[in-house]
């Protein structure tokens, strides 16, 4: 069990976010003495709880372990599963204090005396949500970059029939599923669709896959687009979805094509939410949306105010991933004046007072 946080103590670090980089600055502030509490609207690793249930990580397990606690997986990349089970150990022996389904509705206040509105309970169906108040020193917003996905923005796109999520195959057995996008998510949806024994059709604005496809799945998909097993459409947009077909366009030349369909799975990425950020005072810039910060520290212009994870990539959520992220908590805490030897290898940690 992790420590309990008594809700009129403050901590030196709060942490809103409790996904790998998240748990990973908690994890740095433990081992520098520091206290800390995470926070989250959801789960424990809400965005990886939200993956394909048999997906494996592009990163092998050392590059993902948070502090030098040993990461050990049954083959040479990490599955879902085992992340999570590796997240939940993290906590578990640094006895990180956790608030999980607690969401931040506002944060108040200033460095060393900050204070974080929250809610509980709020989707349970409980008519009146318990309501708490978390102080701080200091605050670290690493809530990802898996708000809300990045819409088509196409006639249509409200219809059940469209997801823009994927977490297995056989619902769509016998099925027409059009599978929007050219990265790791479009391509691994369409090759386990494809062997479920649905008709996958895969649309990219590009003519090729996205340079990141990770290379032992690449040789696999362009093999079944070659056979036709796998039907690509290249250089074109979804335009409308009806119910039981689907527009695309041409980038070319415009032309319309329509295509027979029974499921659309829009597989196009996600994007951060800066709401919290903004409200905080913290500026965003409008052509990147990368909150302002000093990279060295991870600290915002607003003073006490850190981020970290994928939330410091702005919209381009490949440039920060776990491997890279899990380091923000380091450079957080020596800005805090954390010892030098903060890299030193993990001892078990003493517990905080309750």
């Amino acid at each position: 069990m992790t420590d309990a946080l008594d809700s009129s103590t403050s901590v030196d670090l709060a942490v809103i976010g409790a996904g790998p980089c998240g748990i990973a600055a908690a994890a740095a502030a433990r081992k520098a003495g520091l206290t800390s509490v995470l926070v989250d609207r959801g789960p424990l690793c809400a965005a990886i709880v939200g993956y394909p249930y048999y997906m494996q990580f592009f990163s092998t397990p050392e590059k993902l372990e948070i502090e030098d606690l040993p990461f050990v997986t049954a083959e040479r990349n990490a599955s879902r599963r085992e992340s999570l089970s590796y997240y939940r150990k993290v906590v578990e022996y640094f006895r990180l204090p956790t608030r999980l389904y607690e969401d931040v509705e506002a944060v108040e206040g200033e460095k060393g005396a900050f204070r974080l509105r929250t809610v509980r309970d709020r989707g349970t169906g409980g008519r009146n949500p318990r309501r708490d108040v978390i102080h701080a020193r200091h605050v670290v917003v690493a809530t990802g970059g898996f708000h809300e996905p990045n819409w088509l923005g196409v006639p249509g796109e409200e219809l059940p029939k469209v997801s823009h999520h994927y977490r297995e195959p056989h619902p769509y057995w016998r099925r027409r599923v059009l599978v929007v996008g050219g990265s790791n998510s479009a391509v691994e949806a369409s090759l386990e669709l494809f062997r479920a024994g649905a008709q996958v059709t895969l649309v990219h604005f590009l003519h090729d896959f996205d340079r990141g496809v990770k290379p032992w799945v690449l040789p696999d998909i362009q093999n079944r687009v070659e056979k036709g097993e796998v039907e690509a459409r290249w250089g074109h947009r979804v335009a409308e979805i009806r119910p039981d077909e689907v527009v695309l366009r041409s980038e070319e030349t415009g032309q319309l094509v329509t295509v027979e369909n029974d499921h659309v799975l829009a597989l196009t990425g996600w994007r951060s939410d800066p709401l919290l950020l903004k409200a905080l005072g913290v500026p965003i810039d409008s052509g990147t949306g990368v909150p302002a910060h000093d990279p060295e520290t991870m600290e915002t212009p607003v003073a006490g105010v850190f981020i970290a994870g994928v939330l410091a990539a702005g919209n381009d959520a490949n440039r920060i991933f776990i491997e890279n992220g899990r380091w923000h908590g380091r450079a957080i805490v020596r800005a805090l004046g954390a010892p030098a030897d903060l890299g030193a290898p993990v001892r078990e940690p003493e517990p905080l007072p309750r």
